[in-house]
């Protein structure tokens, strides 16, 4: 069975979808039968489509023309359940683009949707080589008992980045929740590969603690920090900024009593102890998700597997608004669409939070102003 498959969404990262499945279609592992976007595709998109393909602006009309076997939602946020709830119920599996759904309750009825069909989720990193071989060292008893897991990045982010969409920097679009910021979206992967490391990715945290402040003059948070504390595992901290001084790759930061395992995700650079691990290629999540529908080939990136990142962007949703950084803490550089904010030492502290397993208000940072968040 050669599965057809659609893309919502052509611009953004939805560009990265449909190069992937046109990779896929290319070696004849799949059918790219079409994609739909409300707004007018970019001429890339259209570009990367085979000649068959249908374009429509509309999400309706491209199932009842394509009759897909699978649907990638990779639309903004906030209509990820409805696009895959039509999805389903033309009978597609399933590829989203993170974060899957946005409250625990959008994921319930998800999961419950999706019972007879397989429903992939766009954390890449859970296609990592690098997954396996950090449980096996950690099984192993490698670094001893594991006491706490950690994840950290630093970025900088530009005036276009908030630019680039209408729910970009947003907490809410037409009274509509987003939950965009820093936790949420850029840094979503070290969040879900830290509590899939941790071993507490389908779990429901027992109390979890958020910080939200915010550089720039944005709904959103830019700067964040979380603590998600479980029954019977280690607690996860993780701290991420948008205000950094460089561009840092980010990592998830594995705490034992006898060493320590630092893996950054987006590069598959593994340490243990010290010592680098060889790590083997990523497995691609369509081809996956592809894989899995025509052979029962495991789903590296279900759904279930994020239930715990949906608990965290859940504690965001109701977490009170961000904190604005005192003035005498932010430096804006350049100007025009390349404008950003910097707060000095930022790059520093996070790392901190992670080496800690701390929040930024429990590392008395000048710049918090406020006490942890429960």
């Amino acid at each position: 069975m050669t599965p057809n498959v659609v893309v919502f969404g052509m611009a953004g990262y939805a560009g990265q979808h449909l190069r992937r499945a046109r990779t896929l279609h290319d070696r004849g592992e799949l059918v790219l039968a079409g994609a739909c976007d409300i707004r007018e595709p970019p001429a890339e998109a259209r570009a990367v489509l085979p000649a068959t393909a249908v374009i429509t602006r509309d999400a309706a009309e491209l199932l009842a023309r394509t009759t897909p076997d699978i649907a990638i939602v990779a639309t903004p946020p906030h209509t990820h359940l409805s696009l895959a709830k039509l999805a389903l119920a033309a009978g597609c599996h399933l590829l989203v683009e993170k974060p899957p759904v946005l409250d625990l309750a959008a994921f319930g009825e998800l999961t419950e949707l999706a019972r007879d069909r397989a429903c992939q989720t766009g954390f890449q990193s859970f296609g990592s080589a690098a997954v396996p071989l950090v449980r096996r060292a950690i099984a192993n008893g490698e670094i001893g008992t594991v006491t706490g897991i950690a994840a950290a990045g630093a970025w900088i982010r530009r005036d276009r980045y908030f630019a680039r969409a209408e729910w970009a920097g947003r907490r809410r679009v037409g009274g509509q929740p987003v939950v965009d910021g820093a936790l949420t979206n850029p840094f979503a992967h070290a969040v879900a590969t830290a509590l899939l490391v941790n071993g507490t990715a389908e779990a429901l945290p027992e109390r979890t603690a958020v910080e939200l402040y915010r550089a720039r003059d944005i709904e959103s948070d830019d700067t964040a920090c979380a603590r998600l504390s479980f029954a019977g595992a280690p607690d996860v901290v993780v701290a991420a900024t948008l205000d950094a001084e460089a561009d840092h790759d980010p990592y998830v930061l594995v705490h034992g009593t006898e060493g320590r395992i630092r893996w950054h995700y987006k590069t598959d650079l593994v340490t243990v102890d010290g010592a680098q691990r060889e790590v083997g290629p990523p497995r691609d999540l369509l081809a996956n998700l592809v894989a899995h529908v025509r052979d029962g080939e495991p789903l590296r990136a279900p759904l279930a597997a994020t239930r715990a990142f949906t608990a965290l962007v859940e504690a965001v949703h109701d977490a009170p608004e961000p904190l604005p950084l005192p003035a005498e803490w932010v430096r804006a550089v350049d100007s025009g669409p390349d404008r950003h904010f910097v707060v000095p030492g930022v790059d520093r502290d996070v790392d901190t939070a992670a080496e800690r397993l701390a929040l930024f208000s429990e590392l008395a940072l000048p710049w918090t102003g406020a006490a942890t968040r429960a």
